[in-house]
């Protein structure tokens, strides 16, 4: 490898590394906020606003919900066994496909992540702007925000 590759995988190892800090400061600054509010992990609030975001009226075929968050199969399992038992979202079987499961986010679910939303949005663009206040991590908001 000459010189130059080396310096460019270097760059490029770099600027990955500071996109990871960045998500991971975001991440645990949300991840707070909502659990002291709403007692909900981001994953969680994550997974309500995709279902409710939704075309199809508020469900999703899990697999679907898994890539969107994202998460594996079993993690994606255990987290629609949290809120379920919470009320927060219902499980079936899809009518044409007993192999394929759904999860539709209830009016309780719903009524949550509205609230919630709030929150989440005002807490990011803190955490942004605290980021953005740190040299290493002001280009990656930067871009960030003006994509």
């Amino acid at each position: 490898m000459s010189a130059a590759q080396r310096a460019a995988t270097d760059e490029i190892g770099a600027r990955w590394h500071e996109l990871r800090l960045l998500q991971w400061q975001v991440n645990e600054t949300l991840e707070h906020a909502l659990q002291e509010k709403f007692a909900l992990s981001l994953s969680e609030y994550i997974a309500l606003a995709t279902l409710d975001a939704s075309d199809d009226d508020g469900h999703l075929r899990q697999q679907v919900l898994a890539a969107a968050i994202p998460l594996n199969q079993s993690s994606l399992s255990r987290l629609v066994a949290r809120l379920e038992k919470a009320g927060l979202t219902e499980r079936y079987m899809c009518a044409t496909d007993r192999r394929g499961v759904y999860t539709q986010i209830t009016p309780a679910g719903r009524a949550l992540v509205a609230r919630a939303r709030r929150v989440y949005q005002r807490v990011l663009h803190q955490a942004l702007d605290t980021a953005a206040d740190d040299a290493q991590l002001a280009h990656v908001v930067d871009k960030l925000r003006h994509c």
